[in-house]
């Protein structure tokens, strides 16, 4: 299938300044049609929300075997591990927000062409302490919790100038590896180390022990010798600054952890002091880290008053709509800030892929127009979304590719073209101020989440395809599988009805030669009433065709997951 005719890629108007108040008007718009083209009695009656309201009832520690129908690839063999949101209650009480639930690990083990299912719940302290009380005890992102009576006034009053203090550290968004061990991410700066093999908790690491950081994002990046790098931000007696943090590979044998050599390699203050920007994610080529600072921030004081008065974190956040997306360019051979590019205003979580490639380093961003996306996540909106017209516009993004001229011609005059880039509809401009502001193209006209590309082969590199799932909530079919190719900026899809699957994984197969030469794994739950079913759909990623899946018959509800990892034996 193809884009449309044009990739000059154009937001629609600025909506109003507003404060993100998690309400939506109704209006009278033409409804949705189901799957077979019927009117439907309701807005958005092809997408099933109930996949992410599920609650996990009981954990499978004994692998259950599936069902398996097509082919395994013989040379297939590891286990794909999957994080998510696990469980909405605690007690008789619920979250209120997706980002709030507790964490579940799913891992599908693929041996010899049988697969095999289990899930467990992440044993974090926020868990342990929510289970045993059995109510609400730790306030989240979107949920208050009830203060716990038994604390004094002075430990109450002690707590506002603790950061960490009563933080909740439910990892509940990504796994990642450090060289042989998985861990379990979320933004807070703990993560917890899972054998891969039961789902156990081993143990918790508090990251901002060893390094000067409050925070980092939930997408590190994994390098080809075994090195870690992510983003983190640190207070500092001058403010704010978003710190790169390296997590250098270590020796077998070696008595230091990578934790314990982590170190700060590079280093930019936030561009508002009092508001640095969300981030989710950051971009690595040969030569540079880029930090994309968006106009969704932190307030710092907002944060603090939250956790005086017992509020969510989502009351620290701040949303400019009048503001430029700032684009950061740092070099990797010394940690100074080179470049800093303008784009208009755009909200994103995930970065697809970025490289050099002669002068302009190319940018590949999953955005929206704003942040409206993470109210979507409240569930009391999911609930709600059949009866909202504008939901589908709240959860509306496209891909879309910046173009960065590292050498703009000396003496371009404002509004003239600084870019020359195989034929791209991306384009960038001298302002009156001598700033440079970027305007990207679409690579695609379908919403897409959860990018992934071939990964270790690819990072940072000149690439080609990416694979996502939609965010298009009006779509025919909600629950499908994408896959882009950027340089013909066409695309091909994997659905079926009623079928939602989750991030779809690349896996190279040996000796690969072509990019696309591999599979791709992607979890699958189903809607409606089939609620203890969960299946690892397998397609050719060349073809993008399904070659083999196995289903598993659970004993409670498998709520769908977020992100994963692929280890193979």
């Amino acid at each position: 299938m193809n884009i449309m005719e044009s990739n000059v890629f154009t937001w629609s108007p600025l909506p109003q300044k507003r404060k993100l108040d998690f309400t939506q008007k109704k209006k009278n718009v033409n409804k949705a049609k189901d799957f077979n083209g019927n009117p439907s009695e309701s807005y958005f009656s092809n997408c099933e929300f109930e996949v992410w309201l599920r609650s996990c009832e009981k954990e499978i520690n004994e692998p259950l075997t599936g069902d398996v129908k097509g082919i395994v690839p013989n040379w297939l063999n590891g286990c794909l591990i999957r994080n998510g949101p696990g469980s909405i209650k605690a007690g008789a009480e619920e979250f209120q927000h997706l980002f709030d639930s507790s964490a579940l690990l799913h891992r599908f083990g693929i041996k010899q062409g049988k697969i095999t299912y289990q899930c467990k719940f992440l044993r974090s302290e926020t868990y342990k302490k929510t289970w045993a009380a059995n109510r609400l005890v730790i306030t989240e992102f979107g949920t208050s919790a009830v203060p716990d009576p038994c604390h004094t006034i002075f430990q109450k009053v002690a707590s506002m100038f603790n950061l960490k203090s009563d933080m909740s550290d439910n990892a509940m968004i990504s796994v990642y590896p450090f060289q042989d061990e998985i861990y379990a991410f979320n933004e807070i700066p703990f993560i917890h180390k899972i054998n891969p093999n039961t789902l156990e908790t081993l143990n918790r690491i508090d990251i901002s022990a060893n390094i000067n950081i409050v925070n980092h994002t939930s997408h590190p990046h994994v390098m080809e010798d075994g090195s870690v790098y992510n983003i983190g931000l640190s207070v500092n007696p001058t403010g704010p600054y978003h710190n790169v943090v390296l997590f250098p590979a270590v020796s077998s044998g070696c008595k230091k952890s990578m934790f314990d050599n982590a170190r700060i390699v590079a280093s930019i203050p936030a561009r508002w002091p009092f508001h640095p920007s969300y981030m989710h994610t950051f971009g690595i080529t040969k030569n540079y880290f880029i930090i994309i600072e968006q106009p969704l921030s932190v307030s710092l004081p907002g944060l603090l008053a939250t956790k005086i008065q017992n509020k969510p974190l989502a009351g620290a956040f701040r949303w400019y709509n009048n503001e430029y997306t700032q684009i950061n360019l740092i070099s990797r051979h010394n940690g100074e800030l080179q470049f800093k590019f303008y784009a208009e205003t755009f909200f994103y979580l995930h970065i697809i892929n970025q490289y050099e490639d002669k002068d302009y380093v190319i940018l590949d961003i999953c955005a929206y127009r704003d942040p409206s996306m993470i109210d979507c996540m409240y569930y009391e909106t999911m609930k709600d979304m059949h009866n909202n017209p504008d939901y589908a516009k709240m959860f509306r993004g496209r891909p879309i590719r910046f173009v960065l001229p590292l050498n703009p011609k000396p003496g371009t005059g404002v509004g003239e073209n600084l870019i020359n880039y195989n034929n791209s509809l991306a384009s960038a401009y001298y302002t009156k101020n001598e700033d440079i502001l970027v305007k990207a193209e679409k690579l695609c006209d379908l919403g897409c989440e959860t990018p992934r590309i071939n990964y270790e082969k690819y990072l940072g590199k000149r690439y080609r395809y990416f694979y996502a799932i939609s965010s298009d909530v009006d779509a025919v079919n909600p629950g499908t599988l994408i896959k882009v190719d950027v340089e013909e900026k066409s695309c091909k899809t994997w659905q079926e009805p009623n079928c939602y699957p989750s991030e779809p994984v690349f896996v190279a197969c040996p000796n690969s030669k072509h990019e696309d030469d591999g599979i791709i794994l992607s979890a699958m739950v189903w809607g409606g009433e089939d609620t203890n079913h969960v299946g690892l759909l397998i397609i050719n990623a060349k073809t993008f065709k399904e070659i083999g899946r196995a289903e598993f018959k659970t004993p409670s509800p498998v709520p769908k997951c977020l992100h994963g990892w692929f280890l193979p034996q």
